[in-house]
């Protein structure tokens, strides 16, 4: 019997009848490890707040999920918080550790700072890192550079984002899974329906904030030709964030044609992208977003920041279009040249093959794990 203990500052709740749900994306991911251990320990923080729609379940009892105190945030009481909380995070995770065979941490993330120099200090279990941040950031957070700077000191491996010339050997370029076998097979069928006919839809899935791109977004479609913007159907927004009332007010008054969604399901976000033809994502700082994947997997071509790994899967004009800069006229000369598409280039940018889209399977993910891991 093997157990795998993760540590990680996933957000998790407690619906109304008792039971837990977390974040669906990670949850998912959780799940899908079924398949390598035969128990898993999730500690992570609970939050005492309503769940949203994209919330998740733990499909097994197998899962054992133990809370760690809902802490983090921007303001430097938020921050201190992290640091007053290190005695009791570190004795949840050290109890934790006990009854486990391996472990992942999931970096970057304010705990970080002190539970990875526990694990590589005290911790003789076998395990590996997962860094899910840019593993390049040029002005990343002092709490984020001293984590990076940590995992390339030592010798347990780290997944990271992108393929770089210099990183440390146990430095291990992997995808990052967000698709199950049946969401390909869904996907290919989408890809070979979905047809160029203008007006066409667009989407933006993220938190709704200036950091992931969404002022650059709307800005930009503000300053469309009517040429250009005739041929926009909808542009959808999925996510939420605390400024969301100022984009719905924003998107009302220069009349733009947004539809915010908040949070919701993933299968709502697959239909999402089964309707949309252009998944449009033009953030600051990334790995590589699991959304980049999941949208093309559903026939949508992405426009995208050329930041961190994704310009390692994004090639411009072959399977996408690549902002030239983080910037307003980057962002335009990237939507003309997907409003001027016709159905045969839109064909050749959508077709996307099972090959590549199974490199960001569950299944793909779990056997790497198994081979150059555990």
């Amino acid at each position: 019997m093997s157990t795998l203990t993760i540590i990680s500052h996933t957000e998790h709740y407690r619906q109304a009848d008792g039971s837990l749900v977390g974040l669906g994306s990670t949850v998912t991911e959780i799940n899908e490890l079924l398949a390598v251990f035969d128990r898993i320990i999730h500690v992570a923080m609970l939050h005492d707040v309503a769940a949203p729609p994209s919330a998740l379940a733990y499909v097994s009892d197998r899962i054992e999920f133990i809370a760690l105190p809902a802490v983090g945030g921007t303001t430097w009481g938020a921050k201190l918080h992290v640091i007053f909380q290190a005695p009791n995070i570190l004795l949840i995770v050290r109890k934790a550790l006990q009854a486990s065979d391996y472990f992942q941490f999931r970096a970057p993330t304010g705990i970080g700072v002190y539970v990875i120099p526990y694990l590589l200090i005290f911790s003789s279990k076998k395990g590996w890192f997962k860094y899910a941040g840019n593993w390049k950031q040029a002005q990343a957070p002092l709490a984020y550079r001293f984590q990076k700077w940590l995992l390339a000191r030592q010798s347990r491996p780290v997944t990271i984002n992108g393929f770089w010339d210099d990183q440390p050997k146990q430095c291990l370029s992997f995808e990052n899974p967000c698709l199950t076998e049946q969401n390909i097979i869904d996907g290919q069928a989408v890809i070979q329906q979905k047809r160029l006919e203008y007006p066409i839809d667009f989407c933006f899935v993220g938190r709704l904030e200036a950091a992931k791109g969404l002022d650059l977004l709307l800005e930009t479609v503000q300053g469309l030709a009517a040429e250009f913007r005739d041929k926009i159907g909808t542009i959808h927004v999925v996510g939420s964030g605390v400024r969301q009332s100022y984009y719905e007010a924003r998107v009302k008054e220069l009349q733009l044609p947004v539809r915010f969604h908040g949070f919701v399901s993933r299968d709502a976000v697959h239909a999402i992208y089964t309707r949309c033809h252009v998944i449009v994502l033009p953030s600051a700082s990334e790995g590589f977003p699991k959304v980049i994947a999941e949208a093309m997997n559903f026939g949508c071509i992405p426009i995208v920041s050329d930041v961190s790994s994704i310009s390692h899967y994004i090639q411009n004009g072959i399977n996408g279009f690549l902002m030239a800069d983080l910037d307003v006229p980057s962002l335009t000369a990237c939507f003309k040249q997907a409003l001027n598409l016709d159905p045969e280039e839109f064909d050749r940018l959508k077709a996307h093959s099972l090959e590549a889209m199974t490199r960001f399977s569950y299944s793909f993910y779990s056997q790497r794990l198994v081979k150059a891991i555990l």
